[in-house]
């Protein structure tokens, strides 16, 4: 099937109002695992253009927060949500935390980070991973215990280390590759549900 960047979920999303095609891929994943609830805590990692952000913001209501990061400034605004623009790389998150009036631990941290592609498989690949691998960091240490962590990942040789690496912190990791993810992508999303203490 020849690819189509204005396909049935770009059109859905657009009639709905969501910044992007890929709440579709979060609203799937909630679905299956029931992740948010009202008045939930939720950081969201690599959260530009917000459509993820949007979806978890109606999720966890008005006595919900939730916390975006990403290098590419938010055009959203959302009652229940703050943006930050920053590379994670470079932020103290402790700091940003207490000078924001955010106290950690969060109920959900959630990635949808993405490398910026360079069209070799095997670089792209890595830098995702590296991108999963700083994610997977973050939920260790402001993720509540019991708490749920998300992330999308380009599959590779790696896929496995890295599903393992979650076991070890999480009592349940699941692989989805929603029906929103285009056909020739190699995303998929692995969920870690309820981290261990």
């Amino acid at each position: 099937m020849p690819y189509n960047p204005r396909d049935h979920y770009f059109k859905k999303a657009k009639k709905e109002n969501f910044a992007a095609r890929s709440v579709f891929k979060l609203e799937e994943i909630d679905r299956k695992l029931r992740l948010f609830k009202p008045g939930q805590t939720v950081l969201d990692l690599g959260a530009a253009p917000g459509s993820w952000s949007q979806y978890a913001s109606a999720r966890i209501g008005p006595k919900g927060r939730l916390l975006g990061v990403d290098l590419t400034p938010v055009r959203l605004s959302l009652p229940n949500a703050e943006f930050i623009a920053a590379d994670l790389r470079d932020l103290a998150l402790e700091d940003v935390f207490s000078e924001r009036g955010w106290a950690p631990p969060f109920d959900i941290v959630m990635s949808d980070m993405a490398p910026k592609t360079t069209g070799v498989k095997v670089t792209d690949q890595a830098r995702s991973l590296e991108l999963c691998e700083l994610a997977l960091d973050v939920a260790r240490r402001f993720l509540k215990p019991k708490g749920h962590f998300v992330c999308k990942l380009f599959h590779s040789d790696d896929f496995t280390v890295f599903r393992d690496r979650m076991r070890a912190m999480f009592d349940k990791v699941d692989v989805v590759k929603p029906k929103a993810t285009r056909q020739i992508s190699k995303e998929i999303f692995l969920a870690g549900l309820g981290k261990r203490d």
